[in-house]
C-alpha cells in the first residue's frame, strides 16, 4: 500500500509538471551553447550555439529577447526568442560574469571580472552609459526593487558594494564571507542576501543601515564543511521562503526567511549552481554543473521530481512562459 501511494504521488507530480507551458533556457559553459527545455515535455528540445563560456542569462522584461554573458568573448549577446537567432550584442566590457536589469527594463548593470568595473548599459540605445569602479573580481549583481540601489559582490575583496543608481557612485561596502558570489534582494526590498562560496555562508544585509543583520551557515550530515559552498539564491514571490544552492554539496537549502532557519535540504545534481522559478512558481529549476543536467523541484511538496539532461557544465537558467 505504501509503494502504491508513492507511485500515485509521483504520477500526480509529473502530471502537474507536464502541464507546464513554459520554456527554460540553460547556458552550458563548456559547450558554448544554450539548451532549450520545454517543460510541458520535461526534455531538451533544441541546442543553440552562442559565444564562448556563456554564464549569466536573463530575459528582457517584455520577454522577447534573451541576454547572455559570453564571458570569453567579452560581450553580451542578444537572442531573439521567436527565432533563437543572435540579433545583436551589448558593450559589456571585458569578461562579463553576471548582470542585473532594472525593474523599468533599463539600464543593465554588468559585472566585469577582469577590470574590476561594473558597466552600465542603456537598453534603449544599447550604448554604455558609464562604468563604476568596484572591488577585485566582481561577480554578483543585484538591483533593489525601487531601482535606487545597485549591489555588486567582489570575490577577492570579500565585500558587497553598494552604488547609487542616480549618481553611479559607490555609497558603501559591507564585508561578507569569503568569495561572495550572488546578491539577491527580497521582493519587498527590506534585505539583500549575499552568498559566500568559500565561506559557506549567506549574509543578510539591511540595505539602509548597510550592516549584516544575520549570517547563516549550513550543516549537512556526512559532508565536510568545505564541501558546502553557497552560490545561487532565490526567494518565493511572498518572500517567505528562500532557496540557496550549495555547490559541491549537491543540495539546495530551503530557508524560512522569518526565522533564518533551514527547513530542509534537497538532494539535486552535482555542483548545483544557479536556479530559476517557473512563472507560476510551481517548480524551481537548478543547474548542476558536473552532472550536466537540471533538477526540477516541486515547490509545494519540496521534492525533486525530475532530472533533465542538458549540455556540459550548465551555469545559468531562465524560464519564460510560452
Amino acid at each position: 500500500m505504501q509503494i502504491r501511494s508513492v507511485i500515485v504521488a509521483l504520477a500526480m507530480s509529473m502530471a502537474g509538471a507536464s502541464a507546464q507551458a513554459a520554456t527554460a533556457y540553460v547556458t552550458n559553459e563548456r559547450d558554448n551553447t544554450i539548451s532549450v527545455v520545454e517543460l510541458d515535455q520535461m526534455k531538451t528540445v533544441r541546442t543553440i550555439a552562442v559565444g564562448q563560456r556563456p554564464r549569466a542569462i536573463l530575459l528582457t522584461h517584455d520577454g522577447t529577447q534573451i541576454l547572455v554573458c559570453a564571458s570569453d568573448d567579452n560581450t553580451i549577446q542578444v537572442i531573439d526568442r521567436a527565432t533563437l537567432k543572435i540579433v545583436g550584442k551589448l558593450p559589456s566590457g571585458p569578461d562579463p560574469e553576471n548582470f542585473a536589469l532594472a525593474a523599468s527594463g533599463s539600464p543593465l548593470y554588468v559585472s566585469n571580472e577582469d577590470d574590476n568595473l561594473v558597466t552600465v548599459i542603456d537598453m534603449i540605445t544599447r550604448k554604455k552609459i558609464t562604468e563604476m569602479a568596484t572591488g577585485v573580481e566582481p561577480e554578483g549583481m543585484a538591483v533593489s526593487p525601487d531601482g535606487a540601489t545597485i549591489v555588486n559582490t567582489t570575490e577577492t575583496t570579500g565585500m558587497a558594494h553598494f552604488f547609487s543608481a542616480a549618481s553611479h557612485t559607490m555609497t558603501g561596502s559591507v564585508p561578507v564571507g569569503a568569495r561572495p558570489r550572488i546578491a539577491e534582494f527580497r521582493h519587498d526590498g527590506s534585505e539583500v542576501w549575499v552568498s559566500a562560496e568559500l565561506g559557506g555562508t549567506v549574509s543578510v544585509i539591511d540595505p539602509v543601515r548597510r550592516a549584516v543583520t544575520h549570517k547563516m551557515g549550513f550543516e549537512i550530515q556526512g559532508l565536510r564543511r568545505e564541501a558546502i559552498q553557497a552560490v545561487g539564491i532565490r526567494f518565493t514571490a511572498d518572500d517567505a521562503t528562500a532557496f540557496v544552492a550549495l555547490g559541491p554539496a549537491n543540495r539546495v537549502a530551503v530557508i524560512d526567511t522569518h526565522t533564518y532557519k533551514v527547513r530542509k535540504y534537497l538532494l539535486v545534481g552535482q555542483r548545483v549552481w544557479q536556479m530559476a522559478f517557473t512563472p507560476d512558481e510551481k517548480f524551481l529549476l537548478t543547474t548542476n554543473g558536473l552532472s550536466n543536467d537540471i533538477s526540477v523541484v516541486e515547490v509545494g511538496s519540496l521534492s525533486v521530481v525530475k532530472s533533465i539532461p542538458v549540455g556540459r557544465m550548465p551555469w545559468g537558467v531562465v524560464v519564460a512562459p510560452q
